[in-house]
């Protein structure tokens, strides 16, 4: 969540509200603090995840005063909807984050292409030319370090 506000915070796009994509990015993955990161290899039918995610942010907000309940939970349910540009682009954030996050770990463990799956996970997903960008070094890279490994992991 913090790398992803990083992210936000540095965008040079005048189009997005820059402090909604922070908030955003600091709130979307709250709910994991209790139910953890359901990932898609767990089988957890979608509506099931959302219904868990959002009591786990109904406990959580209700910890807070109203105003700040109504504002963090608010900021869930815009990201979770997908319901505004800088929603769509935080999720975009999130998955690149994810990737690089992944190929840091293929770095750490020397062993470039193990964690292919994340990659293939986000193909065609992102949009915004920032991030794509981004992932297109991110990619560059990791081929570089896959092309100079004997035996690449698959």
């Amino acid at each position: 969540m913090y790398r992803m506000a990083m992210m936000a915070l540095v965008t040079e796009d005048k189009n997005l509200n820059k402090d909604r994509c922070i908030r955003l990015a600091l709130v979307h993955d709250m709910a994991e603090c209790i139910v953890g990161d359901i990932a898609p290899a767990d089988n957890i039918p979608k509506e099931e995840k959302h219904r868990r995610e959002e009591t786990a942010m109904q406990q959580l907000t209700h910890l807070l005063s109203e105003d700040l309940r109504k504002e963090v939970y608010e900021l869930w349910e815009e990201y979770e909807n997908q319901s505004t540009a800088e929603a769509k682009f935080v999720k975009q954030l999130d998955q690149c984050e994810m990737i690089l996050q992944a190929f840091e770990y293929e770095e750490l463990e020397k062993t470039p292409g193990r964690l292919q799956d994340f990659f293939d996970s986000t193909a065609g997903k992102f949009v915004h030319p920032e991030i794509l960008q981004l992932v297109s070094l991110i990619n560059t890279e990791r081929k570089k370090r896959i092309a100079a490994t004997p035996h690449p992991h698959s």
